[in-house]
């Protein structure tokens, strides 16, 4: 299944006052448009528009008979304009929020004529752009389920972006340095002790733990833009829905958190839920146990297929 990359420009003015020009590309998969109930999925940091498919990074829970199950849904993604998949790029990241993104992504499904949603999911950076866009349109959706991720960044992840966004800015392998760090803050202690526990490569004379942070960080490198990473990084550090408008959302919430989640921690998003259920009915927490931190959205199918079925 490898759906067709499409492409709506339109003019877009950002929250700080510049005018773009957005060839906003995404990717439809399943039903038909407009025969089905629409499920729009927003992806994460380094993720794209191909959720499903060959190589889609969820294809475990978006196909055929899945989860989101491509014979009774269409499945839409927009690619965050920028992160390189179309070959868009932007210079002036800065001129982006959170905010901005969702407001591009509105714009997109106002130009589809998508007036209302099933379902909108997204993980980590994505459920957060989610977050501001029901801030935006509160409407929009029956359905939220934003996994591993809060309507706000809060400063420990504030923190961590800060130190991405200052090894970004080195002139010698900034992309590697920045996405070593980065898995030690998707991962935990205890996935990485349990999985190489001390084991050391002779051959290359390092532990195999440094093996593969050291492969993620070139892997990353060969597929994806430093223009791209900075990006990415500053509207995971600018997430900011509007607080005081979470009430008005009127789709039924599930959110998902992980149990070890160094990046979006389950506390947090236990007192979004408790904020949430002051003025809403409709609001579910559900929460994926799992050593492997942030990254078990990624890796916990089992868990987060049962999950998602049984919302949906």
């Amino acid at each position: 299944m490898k759906a067709e990359l499409k492409t709506i420009p339109f003019s877009y003015r950002t929250g700080s006052g510049k005018e773009y020009r957005i060839p906003l590309s995404c990717q439809l998969f399943g039903k038909d448009l407009f025969s089905a109930p629409i499920i729009l999925v927003n992806h994460a940091l380094t993720g794209n528009s191909e959720v499903a498919g060959e190589n889609g990074w969820w294809k475990r829970l978006i196909g055929e008979n899945q989860a989101i199950d491509t014979n009774r849904y269409t499945v839409l993604c927009f690619n965050i304009p920028g992160n390189g998949y179309d070959d868009f790029f932007i210079d002036a990241y800065e001129d982006f929020t959170a905010a901005d993104i969702a407001g591009i992504f509105l714009k997109g499904l106002e130009l589809l004529n998508i007036k209302k949603l099933h379902a909108l999911i997204g993980g980590s950076l994505g459920g957060g752009i989610g977050w501001e866009m029901l801030v935006k349109n509160p409407v929009l959706s029956e359905i939220f389920i934003p996994i591993a991720c809060d309507f706000r960044t809060h400063d420990w992840l504030h923190a961590q972006c800060l130190v991405q966004k200052f090894l970004l800015n080195q002139e010698e392998e900034p992309l590697q340095k920045a996405r070593i760090h980065a898995m030690l803050c998707y991962r935990t202690p205890e996935s990485l002790n349990e999985r190489f526990r001390n084991r050391y490569n002779a051959e290359k004379h390092r532990l195999e733990s440094e093996d593969w942070l050291t492969y993620h960080g070139d892997a990353l490198n060969e597929r994806f833009s430093l223009k791209s990473y900075k990006l990415m990084n500053h509207l995971l550090m600018n997430i900011n829905a509007d607080e005081t408008k979470l009430k008005d959302i009127t789709s039924g919430i599930h959110l998902i958190s992980v149990d070890t989640d160094l990046f979006f921690p389950a506390s947090e998003m236990r007192m979004c839920y408790r904020k949430l259920k002051e003025n809403k009915k409709r609001v579910f927490c559900h929460e994926i146990q799992s050593i492997h931190g942030h990254d078990a959205f990624l890796m916990e199918y089992e868990q987060l297929n049962t999950i998602i079925k049984n919302i949906l």
